[in-house]
């Protein structure tokens, strides 16, 4: 038996994750994951804003929200977030989680009813990142 470290992806990293994931199906709870994904385009088909998520049985898990720069305090990121926790719950969920970067939407999320779960300070090294739930 050896160790071996490696600083680059590989086949053994996706080897790996899918071992992970592989483990985690068999012996956790039986659960509907469904991808949930919103976007805004313009007439182009360009993206102006948009949200990527998944439901994951109780849960609506958010991995980004985006608004260009100059769309931001519109009020469009809150539609969307408004029609992925509309949507969300009519899929089952009673929760939402996401993290965002102090230079993200902390402030946003906090107006939209999310409570600070926990934060990463000095994350990588002079940030902070921080961890939301909220009760749908």
């Amino acid at each position: 038996m050896k160790f071996k470290l490696e600083n680059v992806e590989s086949k053994r990293t996706q080897e790996l994750a899918n071992l992970i994931r592989e483990y985690n199906r068999f012996n956790r709870e039986p659960s509907k994951s469904e991808p949930l994904n919103i976007y805004m385009e313009d007439e182009r088909g360009d993206i102006l804003a948009g949200m990527v998520a998944e439901t994951f049985g109780n849960w609506l898990e958010i991995e980004y929200l985006y608004v260009r720069d100059d769309l931001r305090g519109k009020g469009i990121g809150s539609k969307i977030l408004e029609k992925a926790e509309t949507e969300s719950k009519s899929r089952g969920c009673k929760y939402s989680f996401v993290n965002t970067f102090n230079f993200q939407a902390p402030n946003f999320y906090k107006k939209h009813g999310y409570k600070e779960v926990f934060a990463l300070k000095e994350y990588p090294y002079t940030g902070e990142r921080y961890y939301y739930t909220k009760v749908l």
